[in-house]
This record gives structure tokens, C-alpha cells and sequence, in this order.
């Protein structure tokens, strides 16, 4: 179910934002896992309350679309799901770190792999996963 309420996105700025992930995973899984904390945040504003109002979204839009290599508009639908599964894993991935477990190389290198086929592909996994949900489970119109 592709969703119309939410404003378009650009698609070079989504792989930015994915590239951004995939360096801050792979700075974690370095030794610096301090900056998943970030990725949380950042899936929290994109995911739940939209890309338009993450400031980093909208300064990455602005500078690309001012440069003419924003790329072309995408719906934002599936990249706001996208956006809940990156919150849900850093978010975890947080937690396990600062509880003293590590089990949370687990979810970030999990980001690492999801991140890298966006950026470097434009294939977005949690995406396929939104369409096939709603191919399998349509919505009931009410009436």
C-alpha cells in the first residue's frame, strides 16, 4: 500500500541518509559504538514523524536539489517503514551495547548489509519486505 499522505522523497538524498548509516555502523563495529544512539534518533524523526522533519533530511534535500543531483521523487511510504526498522535495530543494538552485551554487533551488522544494498545499489530491503506485506495482506476498506 503505497501511501500518499506523506510527501515524496528524493531518491539520491534516501542513499545518502543509507550511506550515512552504513558509515556509522561500520565506525561501531570499529570500536566506536557510541554513535548508534544517532541512527535511533535519526529513525525516530524519519520513521515516526517524518523526513521532512529530520533536519539532517532536509539540509542533505536542499543541498542536493540545489546542486540538480537530488535524483528523482520517490514514495516516501515504504522509506518511512525503512526508517522504523533502522530506529527498532539501533535502538537495540543501543541497548545490548550499553547493557555490557555483545550481541549487539548482531542488529548493526545487519544495518551494515541493508544499508550498503541502498546506497550503493538502490535496493531497498525493508521496502520489498513493505510491498510484498501488503501484496499478501491487502487492506480492508472499510464500508
Amino acid at each position: 500500500m503505497l501511501r500518499f499522505d506523506v510527501p515524496p522523497v528524493n531518491s539520491n538524498v534516501v542513499r545518502l541518509e543509507a550511506f550515512i548509516t552504513f558509515a556509522f555502523c561500520s565506525v561501531a563495529l570499529l570500536g566506536f559504538p557510541y554513535l548508534l544512539p544517532v541512527l535511533a534518533v535519526m529513525g525516530l524523526v524519519r520513521g515516526f514523524i517524518g523526513h521532512y522533519k529530520c533536519p539532517s533530511h532536509r539540509v542533505f534535500a536542499t543541498l542536493m536539489e540545489r546542486n540538480k543531483i537530488a535524483g528523482k521523487k520517490e514514495n516516501a511510504g515504504a522509506k518511512v517503514f525503512a526508517n522504523k526498522i533502522l530506529f527498532i535495530a539501533a535502538t537495540v543494538a543501543s541497548i545490548l551495547y550499553f547493557s555490557g552485551n555483545d550481541l549487539w554487533v548482531i542488529p548493526t551488522t545487519a544495518l551494515v548489509i541493508f544499508s550498503t544494498l541502498e546506497w550503493a545499489f538502490s535496493f531497498c530491503a525493508a521496502c520489498w519486505v513493505y510491498g510484498a506485506w501488503y501484496k499478501f495482506f491487502p487492506p480492508r476498506m472499510p464500508g
